[in-house]
């Protein structure tokens, strides 16, 4: 199989998982789709170099995961932060207007901490596969979690039931492979 027909496989087979990664990353639609162009194009330049790599998919994510918190460092110095956070709508238990609220309030928390949440619970993977993710240890991955959750709690209050209990054992290691 050559170069461009192998890459158009992988890229087949999991666009569609790294797009929604990529979404719940950034948030907003458009810079999903150019983070996820931009893995894509990054990855295509090395693809040749790429036949060691036991896990194609586990090395996008990495790769998405890495350029989003570059992207987020370089942005976050033109950013000028407000001294009111805007009005929240109203709130019902409508699935879909909680989704919403919780979109909001993942969009607050530090690109780390949203990238360990979502990897960690979107995505259901354990602490070691977060920490090797983002290259930090476990220890680090669980306070972000803790951290993250607490002030998802604050941010939206509504979500509180819903949120996971990091002390649960439904969510621990053992439990969950």
């Amino acid at each position: 199989m050559d170069r461009d027909t192998a890459f158009r496989a992988f890229v087949d087979a999991h666009q569609r998982p790294l797009t929604r990664l990529a979404y719940l990353l950034t948030g907003e639609v458009h810079l999903a789709e150019d983070l996820l162009q931009s893995v894509f194009v990054r990855m295509i330049g090395r693809w040749s170099r790429l036949g060691h790599v036991g896990d194609l998919d586990a090395y996008a994510r990495k790769m998405m995961v890495n350029q989003y918190l570059s992207w987020r460092r370089r942005r976050s110095s033109h950013e000028v932060p407000s001294a009111e956070p805007p009005d929240r709508a109203y709130v019902s238990d409508d699935s879909a207007v909680l989704r919403i609220v919780l979109r909001q309030a993942l969009m607050r928390l530090t690109p780390k901490q949203r990238a360990v949440l979502v990897l960690r619970f979107y995505e259901d993977r354990t602490e070691c596969e977060v920490a090797d993710l983002l290259g930090c240890s476990v220890g680090t991955v669980k306070s972000q979690a803790h951290h993250a959750l607490a002030r998802l709690r604050t941010l939206a209050p509504e979500l509180g039931p819903r949120l996971p209990v990091l002390d649960d054992p439904a969510h621990s290691e053992g439990a969950r492979r």
